[in-house]
């Protein structure tokens, strides 16, 4: 499949740059897959297209402070690091920028108090490096000081207080992605609890988001291009509640891509039905690790019957997901009815839900 075909125009205009004051007052496109047909819609009415006894899975990762902003120990030039992942202990995969003039062995001073360092390791290819964080307590608490919200590159300023909160989930639990499940973002407490007198229940996943999300395909043909590994869990609590849901005949809503390439990558392991998951002799063999599984038409989705998730940027494998599971020709329709209605795209713009 010939990238150039998930392309589409959109105004710069239309990236949202903040998130609405009132999460849950964002709009919503609804997809129907079967015939094409589109609804537009408030986020907060989503019950009503749900029920009762639909699951709804959300991805509990939380985003770490993962830009550091800093300067060489030696020189005093100002040295960006951009934490990917922890390979151990205080050692992390990292983007350092100027890559060029970060020689290893360097150090870097973050904050400018010495209370959290950076030492530059070896160069691991693709602009990655390996780095070591030093500092005198916990490393999640320097981060927590010193560290900045890592917004993508497509919101267009610095980051703010107020981005701590924004561009976190309100069920973020467990510390590890660098980008936001950003089809999380327009839940508050009250869209929950509206969701659970719905009789809407709930299940939680973790996959920790990496900056890859965020990296258009480069590749002439889709199928060339690689995923990075991002490390997921699906707990045995959540295996109960999807077996539960598809036994009852009820539809597993997967909110957000991460949720949906988290679930998809248990099934492919394991060929057993989802409703018998919960059986010792048809448990699947692999509920955590890490996973790169590039979902792309064509494409039997195993879990999944339907999927909230954000507009997605043009050529990047979360267009190629959706597309997979509501056909390009639709989403792409969806997707330039939404620029006409002036809908607000990515991470901190509106929503579409495909039934």
């Amino acid at each position: 499949m010939r990238t150039e075909l998930y392309d589409y125009d959109l105004p710069p205009g239309r990236i949202a740059q903040y998130p609405p004051r009132i999460r849950r007052k964002c709009r919503m496109l609804v997809l129907n897959r079967a015939d094409g047909s589109i609804v537009h819609a408030r986020f907060e009415e989503l019950p009503h297209f749900l029920a009762r006894g639909d699951l709804a899975v959300f991805n509990n990762t939380k985003v770490i402070p993962a830009r550091l902003l800093g300067r060489k120990a030696d020189t005093g030039g100002k040295v960006e690091v951009f934490l990917l992942r922890r390979v151990t202990g205080r050692t992390w995969e990292a983007m350092v920028r100027p890559g060029a003039r970060c020689r290893p062995g360097m150090t870097v001073d973050i904050g400018g108090k010495g209370e959290l360092r950076v030492a530059v390791g070896e160069r691991l290819g693709e602009g990655k490096r390996i780095v070591e964080l030093l500092c005198p307590g916990s490393v999640a608490a320097a981060l927590a000081k010193h560290g900045h919200t890592p917004l993508p590159p497509y919101i267009d300023r610095a980051d703010e207080k107020a981005d701590t909160r924004d561009y976190q989930t309100v069920f973020a639990r467990i510390p590890g992605a660098v980008a936001s499940p950003t089809a999380g973002l327009h839940f508050d407490r009250v869209m929950l609890d509206w969701l659970a007198r719905a009789g809407i229940r709930r299940a939680e996943i973790t996959l920790h988001v990496g900056e890859g999300s965020f990296r258009p395909i480069r590749a002439a043909t889709v199928e060339a291009h690689k995923l990075e590994h991002e490390c997921f869990t699906v707990s045995r609590t959540a295996i109960r509640r999807l077996a539960s849901a598809h036994r009852a005949g009820k539809r597993i809503i997967a909110v957000g891509t991460t949720v949906a390439r988290a679930l998809e990558t248990v099934a492919a392991a394991h060929e057993a039905p989802v409703a018998d998951w919960v059986d010792p002799a048809h448990a699947p063999r692999r509920t955590s690790g890490e996973t790169d599984v590039f979902i792309a038409e064509p494409y039997r989705f195993r879990v999944i019957d339907a999927l909230l998730t954000n507009f997605h940027l043009p050529r990047s494998s979360l267009l190629v997901l959706v597309s997979a599971f509501a056909g390009r020709e639709r989403v792409l329709a969806a997707y330039a009815e939404a620029v006409k209605k002036n809908y607000r795209f990515y991470s901190y713009g509106d929503c579409m839900l495909m039934l």
